[in-house]
């Protein structure tokens, strides 16, 4: 497996393992998301228009520089995650999803480094193994002690949460009271005032009953104040004062119209509402006009938040999409075959480049996030794995065919030095023969291999060449021989007749059995000798051929006179001739391609062989010839 893609692969599983994590500031968005936003309906100072609208109970916001603090390693976040643990202020929710965050990225950055030295280090990606990190191990142990304490602050909230409806229910009914004694209000307006403090001064109820005890209260205060037989300066000012403080919620929901963060502006526009609903009325003819316009401001923030959502849901249909298609793609390469080395490397380029392209495309909708990225870790986890098989395979197969080379080599070296020209030189062709039927093993040991086979071989054929050419008496007598044979050969190139082919063979072996010549007047004698044998072959034995099938078809009739079974036995023997001569034509063949891999010293003896071997491919044809020829007689009988 290559360095990148196993490092692609680990990257992968990490990517898994984080998920949850890295995931946290969105489903938090989402969820805030489904929490009710701010209702749209009227706040009201009468019994008829009190439908205000419930604040979300939300957090407090992390202060700003604690989610922009940079962590440079996991020992400074897991320092200030154990703070949290063991401190006693309460865990916020965004700063311990903000840890959790970084947390789990700077570990993946420092395992894919681990990974990269080991790789770079010589280390084989298939041993390679992720050891247990003491890190990671504490700080889930913190984070657990952390989520104890939350759990923990929720219950005694929403114990205090049942508490605080007690006590506001227990000051409706002192309020109401009030309402049901007109005469007793003006002696009562201090204590009113100071229950209308105390309900402000109590926190969140349970979510479910909000709305109502708002409403309840809503009714009694305004009944209060329509029964209060106060002077009217008193009144007035009360009024004035309330007056001032929803100016001031107005203004200020009115700027977060310019808030850049649309989920900041969404929680403080839940606190002004809340601080809306816990002011007191407004003189009559001003209530629906101060209302209209916190209203106004409220809309441009809930639509904002609104569109935000919606966009986000639509990128992430968009991330779904385009995720998928790369699934597609990646199943699609898993699925092909591979018929060797080249096509596996294509193919896994293809897929890092799937997995680098799916690392730039955000999430998908949280409820389809983690199916759509098994289902593209499953289609690169088929891939990977079937490749290592087939290298771990390939590898094996190396191995033995290096094996068995090796073998030849040890079998060559110790026939090198051998004396016994013929028979060495037998078994040395045997063992060419063999190598060139054993399969690959990779190039740059097969080359040395090769070069230590071929070392041996040319030892032996070198010293053996070098062994018959001690007898240089002979050497200028040879050569008048072979002279005196290449003019035979010219004088037949000038007949004709049905025994030229015979001719020619017959000075052809003459020829090869005479020795060596010298030196000097070999490459000379050699271009002679072939010039003439050039021209009878391409000028005369195409036409010797076509009169010897003519001869050998006039012949045929006579013979198949005598019966089908003449017919039959002529057949058999061209066949056996067939086999004979296509079994030369590969012994040729064999012996050329070796000498084209091995030989140093030029051209002549290669040559001569392709010469033999077109010959032989000539008579191979003719006999082809009349075959066929036998085959159509006994056709025309039937």
């Amino acid at each position: 497996m290559m360095d990148s893609e196993v490092i692609e692969s680990v990257a992968l599983q990490n990517e898994e393992n984080a998920l949850a994590t890295g995931k946290q500031e969105e489903v938090k968005a989402e969820e805030t998301a489904q929490q009710p936003v701010a209702e749209t309906s009227e706040v009201m100072e009468t019994a008829e228009e009190s439908q205000a609208p419930q604040a979300e109970e939300s957090e407090a916001p992390q202060a700003e520089e604690v989610l922009r603090k940079v962590y440079q390693n996991k020992q400074e976040v897991l320092e200030r995650v154990k703070e949290i643990a063991h401190g006693e202020d309460m865990p916020q929710k965004e700063e311990v999803d903000y840890l959790k965050t970084m947390f789990y990225k700077l570990h993946i950055a420092e395992r894919e480094a681990q990974l990269r030295t080991f790789l770079d280090n010589g280390g084989d990606p298939e041993q390679y193994q992720i050891l247990p990190d003491e890190a990671e191990e504490v700080f889930k142990a913190e984070m657990g002690i952390i989520k104890e304490r939350r759990q923990q602050l929720f219950r005694e909230q929403e114990a205090e949460k049942e508490e605080n409806l007690k006590k506001k229910l227990n000051i409706i009914e002192k309020i109401k009271a009030m309402v049901t004694s007109p005469e007793e209000a003006s002696k009562t307006y201090q204590e009113f005032k100071a229950l209308q403090q105390e309900w402000r001064e109590i926190k969140s109820v349970p979510a479910e009953r909000a709305n109502e005890l708002w409403r309840n209260y809503q009714l009694y205060v305004e009944q209060f104040y329509d029964l209060l037989k106060l002077n009217s300066e008193a009144r007035e000012l009360d009024f004035k004062k309330n007056l001032e403080a929803k100016t001031r919620l107005c203004e200020a929901a009115e700027k977060l119209a310019d808030e850049n963060d649309v989920i900041s502006a969404f929680h403080q526009l839940q606190k002004l509402h809340q601080e809306y609903r816990e002011t007191g009325p407004v003189a009559k003819d001003l209530r629906e006009e101060v209302w209209q316009r916190f209203k106004a401001a409220s809309t441009v923030i809930n639509k904002r938040h609104q569109q935000y959502f919606e966009d986000l849901r639509n990128r992430e249909e968009e991330n779904l999409a385009k995720k998928t298609a790369l699934c597609e793609r990646a199943e699609a390469i898993a699925a092909e075959e591979n018929k060797g080395s080249a096509d596996w490397e294509r193919h896994t380029k293809e897929i890092i480049d799937i997995q680098t392209e799916w690392k730039t495309i955000g999430f998908a909708p949280q409820k389809m996030n983690v199916k759509i990225f098994e289902r593209f870790r499953a289609a690169c986890d088929d891939f990977f794995a079937r490749k290592a098989d087939y290298f771990r395979t390939l590898k094996d197969n190396f191995k033995e065919n290096a094996d068995k080379k090796r073998a030849l080599i040890e079998k060559a070296k110790a026939l090198q030095d051998s004396t016994e020209w013929r028979s060495t030189s037998d078994k040395l062709i045997a063992l060419q023969k063999e190598w060139k039927t054993i399969g690959m093993v990779p190039k740059k040991l097969g080359d040395q291999l090769w070069e230590e086979f071929l070392g041996a071989c040319n030892h032996f054929f070198e010293a053996r060449n070098a062994a018959g050419a001690g007898q240089r008496g002979e050497e200028r007598e040879n050569l008048e021989k072979k002279r005196g044979v290449i003019a035979q050969l010219k004088a037949v190139a000038e007949e004709a007749g049905d025994d030229i082919q015979a001719k020619v063979q017959q000075l052809v072996e003459e020829y090869n059995a005479i020795g060596h010549v010298p030196f000097k007047e070999k490459d000379k004698l050699y271009d002679e000798y072939h010039a003439v044998l050039d021209k009878l072959y391409k000028e005369l034995n195409i036409s010797v051929a076509r009169r010897r099938l003519n001869n050998f078809k006039q012949n045929l009739k006579q013979v198949a006179e005598r019966g089908e079974a003449a017919l039959d036995n002529e057949r058999t023997k061209l066949m056996r001739q067939y086999d004979a001569i296509k079994q030369d034509l590969q012994t040729y063949e064999n012996n050329l391609g070796f000498l084209t891999a091995s030989s140093k010293k030029g051209s002549s003896l290669i040559d001569e062989m392709n010469r033999k071997v077109q010959k032989l491919k000539d008579d191979l044809q003719l006999v082809k010839d009349k075959i066929k020829a036998i085959d159509a007689e006994n056709a025309s009988k039937e």
